[in-house]
């Protein structure tokens, strides 16, 4: 059976086993995911996964229940079904279902890249090859890997859409003498993902970061490159741009205010140039471009149905599966760049033998007194949801900055930041002309951000304490 079909036998079987009228939703999704990974600079592991998944939920005498398969065979949806409507008949009431999605077009599609369809476990170790040869000695480790998507979603209001979408996606780190570099980057094809530039690039930055200096903490003027930028982007999507945590207001956004520098503006785009995403959401709600901060003031907060039907307004298209728990998030965000691009090329090695291989960071640089070159921000954790305050760790290369020149590599810190403070009026200093497309870190995400020059950043903590 096609994905459609299934679909349409789920509905059927609902409506035949259900003791009352009930409004169902199913989506069909088949994801191929193949993953070559390397350590000691060898491949180590080459495995691919092809997974069909079923979903359904039911509103059925005013409750709601949801459930899920990976058995699409007759029996296996009949038991889906009926799984689902018990599970629906012992639910408390549901007084907040917002109702179905009615049929309604797609705005756009992701592109779908026949490079990542027809990719061999030989292609993707190409490019691990060329990571490895161009760190010309030095340690590597890090995967390579291709995805592809389908999907298909159909409801009993009449709501029926189909899309796909393709990932390719290299993330490697070299080591040198201790220190670690890192360079990173997602497509939709393979073609943009050159081992060469990005073993280079990771080389360079670990070279560069051997014999660190510990500074004091403190508050430090930073340059954060695209892979720390992308922790930003994430937080801010998962914890204040999300409709659930807006109408229980534990978010920090506030409509129509001007809470960033009005160099900031902040796109959700799953259908534009470069997209990985389904053109739809998990309620069938077609995706569409969708500008969250414009030149610093705060215009929309991204909504499922029903955390729309909460906040008086439409979807968005931004729900998400099992989404009552996570809330519907924006996972395309984009920074959008200080100047002109010209190019979405994602390297411009300048200096292959210093931490700044880029030129947008070296141009970011170039206007630092003294401050922080930080390559990676990891292991965040939020501490306050409502001014989104977050603690983590500098990675993979941390460098000190005099009179706009790298002087010094400097040992990891711990910091303790509010990240709509750090991006407030007045504190955004620059921003990159490149948007990095970074790999997701579970899959469905793909946060697109320049290298960024912020006036302040505060670290609490030293390697010594």
């Amino acid at each position: 059976m096609t994905a459609a079909d299934i679909a349409a036998q789920v509905l059927d079987l609902v409506r035949a086993g259900a003791r009352a009228p009930a409004q169902a939703e199913v989506v069909v999704a088949t994801t191929h995911q193949a993953l070559t990974r390397f350590a000691n600079s060898f491949i180590h592991q080459n495995v691919a996964d092809t997974e069909t998944t079923v979903r359904l939920r039911v509103h059925v005498d005013g409750r709601t229940a949801g459930g899920a398969t990976t058995l699409a065979d007759a029996a296996g949806l009949r038991g889906l079904v009926e799984r689902t409507l018990a599970a629906a008949a012992l639910c408390p009431p549901d007084p907040g279902w917002p109702g179905l999605a009615g049929p309604a077009p797609l705005a756009g599609a992701a592109e779908v890249d026949e490079t990542v369809l027809a990719a061999t476990p030989a292609d993707r170790a190409e490019r691990v090859r060329s990571f490895v040869d161009a760190a010309k000695g030095l340690e590597t480790a890090g995967y390579c890997r291709t995805v592809h998507k389908s999907a298909t979603f159909a409801n009993s209001a009449g709501q029926a859409v189909t899309g796909a979408t393709t990932e390719a996606a290299l993330d490697g780190i070299a080591r040198a003498g201790g220190a670690d570099g890192v360079a990173r980057l997602a497509a939709t094809g393979l073609a943009p993902i050159d081992g060469a530039v990005l073993g280079a690039r990771a080389a360079a930055k670990a070279r560069a970061g051997v014999d660190p200096v510990e500074l004091p903490p403190g508050r430090y003027e930073v340059v954060l490159e695209a892979t720390a930028v992308a922790d930003v982007l994430r937080n801010l999507a998962f914890w204040g741009f999300n409709g659930k945590t807006y109408v229980q207001r534990r978010s920090f956004a506030v409509l129509d205010a001007a809470q960033f520098d009005p160099a900031v503006t902040l796109v959700d785009d799953p259908v534009g140039d470069g997209a990985f995403g389904l053109p739809f959401d998990a309620e069938g709600t077609p995706k569409r471009r969708l500008v969250l901060v414009d030149a610093g003031v705060t215009r929309v907060v991204p909504h499922d149905r029903r955390t729309a039907a909460e906040a008086g307004t439409a979807s968005t298209g931004h729900a998400l599966p099992d989404g009552e728990t996570w809330g519907p998030v924006p996972v395309n965000l984009r920074l959008l760049p200080g100047l002109p691009a010209g190019s979405a090329a994602a390297s411009h090695p300048t200096e292959v033998d210093g931490p700044a291989a880029d030129s947008d960071v070296a141009a970011l640089l170039a206007n630092v007194e003294r401050g922080l070159l930080v390559t990676d921000l990891w292991y965040t954790r939020v501490l306050d949801p409502k001014t989104l305050v977050v603690t983590g760790l500098t990675r993979n290369g941390v460098w000190l900055v005099e009179d706009g020149a790298v002087t010094r590599p400097v040992r990891n810190f711990r910091f303790t930041q509010s990240y709509p403070q750090a991006l407030g009026a007045g504190a955004v200093r620059g921003i990159g002309r490149f948007p990095v497309p970074m790999p997701g870190s579970w899959g469905g995400e793909r946060f697109v951000p320049p290298a960024l020059h912020l006036a302040s950043w505060n670290f609490t903590g030293g390697a010594s304490g």
